[in-house]
């Protein structure tokens, strides 16, 4: 039997988890900012925003049960199913700043 978590995988996953809310959080921003036409944004991002979602949340849950399935600890099928939805925000936030302020 496992130990619930242990602090350090506590604190692991809390840095993970914090960062994947910043980025979400930077994401958000960006595209209430390209939606006013302060950001350029491509005009399929508003399609995206929804889609994404979908995607993530499904690779999130496929993650959980295989993490489930393989007698993980606790800690570790946490971890997998944050992985899908951090790995969308980073990648959103890195996309999205490129492209940056002004006119599309």
């Amino acid at each position: 039997m496992y130990p619930i978590m242990t602090p350090t995988q506590m604190i692991d996953l809390s840095m993970k988890t914090g960062m994947m809310l910043v980025e979400a959080q930077m994401v958000i921003g960006m595209r209430m900012m390209g939606m006013a036409g302060f950001w350029r944004v491509l005009p399929s991002e508003n399609a995206r925003m929804s889609s994404e979602k979908v995607s993530a949340v499904s690779a999130s849950a496929f993650a959980t049960s295989r993490a489930i399935m393989s007698g993980k600890s606790p800690a570790l099928i946490a971890e997998a199913a944050l992985r899908p939805v951090a790995r969308t925000t980073k990648s959103n936030v890195k996309r999205l700043a490129r492209r940056g302020p002004g006119k599309p």
